[in-house]
């Protein structure tokens, strides 16, 4: 789908031609098309707020590394 493609509006633009991707009149093409109806917003529930999380375990402390051996 690019420069090559007859069918898109790029493709179109590139061969210089019109159709129906590309219209040479643009109010033309606005009249064609459905006019959008609104749909009502919909109104969400709140949602209850969660319960606190229970206290995290307490962490361990980092093992203390090994001594490297004294050169003797």
């Amino acid at each position: 789908m690019g420069k090559g493609d007859k069918k898109t509006k790029r493709g179109k633009i590139f061969q210089g031609s019109f159709g129906v991707r590309r219209p040479k009149d643009k109010n033309a093409a606005a009249d064609k098309a459905a006019p959008r109806i609104a749909k009502p917003k919909e109104v969400k529930e709140p949602v209850p707020a969660k319960a606190p999380k229970a206290a995290a375990a307490p962490k361990k402390e980092p093992r203390a590394k090994k001594q490297e051996k004294a050169a003797e």
